[in-house]
């Protein structure tokens, strides 16, 4: 992906944010189809591929803040228990998937299984890891994203429960490898809004920043700013990023954050890909404020509250 970065006129925080990650793969080997993994049964892409891509492409849109790092790869030959004890095995998650019917319901993955597996609580707790990736393929029950830990919070779904032990929250993120690096970045989309509206909940009093950079056009007539992950400035409806209109938008100003200048310019769908879903988020997640300092004492790097959420 070619994109090119945009100048900033605020000093950006120095540096970067360094994330150790841990990866699991939900990669069953099926006997029964010559012993193959389901990624290459049904041509699907390999999770290292997409856990790269992914990493390289959160690196660009942050200006290189964002270094996420897989510090342990864990590749497993089993399907993931559901929450209530149930489990796939080769032969029924292949006729349920090539029927597209009879999936297991409910598909909420039991994740408290996950992290007492591989004692990731612990791990957490001795720092040794910051993040958990988990891969899989559809109706794995995978949250996109979800938080644990010591009063964690709503991150695009309900904090993992009996996990309130552990002295620092942590964000486990849900991928599938049936889709691509433009789904992943929707995943972090909504973590990252989740986490900023967050951040401002607890801001009483201050002028809320975070819902003035995600107005649209739709929301705000001749006002929009950035949109959010669903809505670019000129969408009518959920993922219209492709939409043609012509809309007035400061999302350039917001480059400028915290001093912002007031300027505002006609924008449109090809100024973030043209309806291109990895385009469209990568346009977004770089106009996230990135500068030093704090502005009503709120963090003008706002990629730090998202890549910690310990800071929120």
């Amino acid at each position: 992906v070619q994109l090119r970065q945009p100048q900033l006129s605020k000093k950006p925080d120095e540096g970067s944010l360094s994330r150790r990650g841990l990866t699991i793969l939900f990669h069953p080997i099926l006997e029964a189809e010559g012993g193959r993994r389901l990624t290459n049964i049904l041509g699907w892409a390999h999770p290292d591929d997409l856990a790269d891509q992914y990493a390289a492409d959160l690196r660009l849109a942050s200006g290189g803040f964002a270094d996420f790092r897989v510090v342990e790869r864990i590749e497993v030959d089993h399907w993931p228990r559901k929450i209530d004890g149930f489990q796939y095995d080769d032969r029924s998650y292949l006729r349920t998937w090539r029927q597209q019917q009879g999936f297991h319901d409910p598909d909420s993955v039991d994740y408290p299984a996950i992290l007492a597996q591989w004692n990731i609580l612990e791990r957490i707790e001795r720092d040794e890891i910051d993040e958990v990736w988990l891969f899989g393929g559809p109706n794995f029950g995978f949250w996109e994203s979800t938080m644990a830990g010591q009063s964690a919070f709503w991150c695009n779904s309900s904090p993992i429960a009996s996990t309130g032990h552990c002295n620092r929250r942590f964000v486990v993120m849900g991928f599938n490898y049936e889709r691509g690096v433009d789904c992943m970045l929707e995943n972090f989309g909504h973590r990252t809004e989740s986490i900023m509206e967050e951040v401002y909940r607890r801001a009483v009093g201050l002028p809320n920043q975070w819902a003035a950079f995600t107005r649209y056009d739709a929301q705000m007539p001749g006002r929009a700013a950035c949109g959010n992950v669903h809505f670019a400035p000129s969408s009518l409806h959920d993922y219209d990023w492709g939409n043609p209109r012509p809309v007035v938008s400061n999302c350039d100003d917001w480059l400028n954050y915290p001093q912002l200048q007031g300027t505002r310019r006609l924008v449109q769908c090809q100024d973030w890909g043209s309806g291109d879903m990895r385009l469209h988020h990568l346009w977004w997640l770089r106009h996230l404020p990135r500068a030093a300092g704090r502005h009503d004492g709120v963090l003008n790097n706002w990629w730090r509250y998202v890549l910690d959420p310990n800071l929120v």
